[in-house]
């Protein structure tokens, strides 16, 4: 059965969105900026990071909830690293959040946005609030590029891919595997090399001469391939990329997305169909170009 995002008729224009942050808080701040007139609330599991000091100077209510004390039995017993997505620990942690968040909104928020931050969501809180929580991700996952920071980049260049975008999806119980929602515009790789520092599309090249000559297809076979130096130039380059999408796919589709699709009544969900003005989205979503 279709039923919106969020519907502006009933519930009025103004949403309760809640940003998990872990860090910069530069997601958040973009999406603010573009309309300041809705409720907002904060929460991070990193108490006093950056992003808090924009919270506050936004004069929006701060939620700080460390997860480290929830973890710390399993961090033990796992590593840090590696404590299950659905430990029972998570999901206390998970509990205490929602339960804080809960009493700040007056009620469940209209929507939530991951805007960098750094744990996994359990099952628990995806059955809770889906599809209301949105994520975003610097490549394209309907290709499968996920992984972390410069990684999905570097993943589009050894696939041949001659442009990089940004996917903002609705989180599911899988890793960056749900329904997409929008896609940034396409940004080319070799315009960004050209115009940034010396030297990078000769190390584009090479990178891409290497996999080539060698069959290499995939991050996995290019990271057991490569030696030092090369692995390093790629990182570097994937860096370079990552901070341009950043701005030029991130800041651009995560406040479209919540301002001028959810907020305005125009997005519907069906278990993962998605419809933007009752049109069925492909599954690469809403593409900005």
């Amino acid at each position: 059965m279709r039923r919106l995002i969020y519907d502006p008729k009933k519930s009025g224009k103004n949403m309760s969105i809640v940003c998990f942050i872990s860090g910069s808080g530069t997601n958040y701040r973009e999406i603010v900026a573009r309309d300041r007139s809705h409720n907002y609330i904060v929460f991070t599991n990193r108490p006093g990071c950056a992003g808090v000091t924009i919270a506050k100077e936004n004069e929006h209510p701060v939620i700080e909830l460390s997860h480290i004390p929830f973890l710390e039995d399993a961090r033990g017993k796992f590593g840090p690293s590696h404590i299950p997505r659905n430990h029972p620990a998570r999901v206390d942690f998970e509990r205490e959040a929602s339960r804080l968040i809960e009493i700040t909104a007056g009620g469940e928020p209209d929507l939530i946005c991951l805007a960098g931050y750094d744990q996994w969501l359990t099952d628990w809180m995806v059955n809770k609030y889906y599809p209301r929580i949105l994520n975003i991700h610097p490549g394209d996952t309907t290709k499968g590029y996920d992984g972390l920071h410069w990684i999905p980049s570097a993943k589009a260049i050894l696939a041949g891919d001659e442009f990089i975008r940004s996917t903002l999806f609705l989180v599911d119980k899988g890793e960056d595997t749900g329904p997409v929602l929008v896609q940034s515009r396409a940004l080319y790789i070799s315009d960004v090399l050209r115009q940034s520092e010396s030297g990078l599309e000769e190390g584009l090249n090479r990178i891409t001469t290497f996999a080539k000559t060698r069959g290499i297809k995939t991050f996995e076979d290019f990271k057991a391939a490569a030696g030092v130096e090369l692995f390093e130039t790629m990182e570097h380059i994937c860096e370079v990329l990552q901070d341009k999408l950043k701005v030029a796919g991130d800041w651009e589709i995560y406040p479209f997305a919540v301002h001028d699709l959810i907020a305005q009544g125009r997005v519907e969900v069906d278990g993962r169909k998605v419809y933007i003005d009752g049109k069925k989205l492909a599954r690469h979503g809403y593409i900005m170009d």
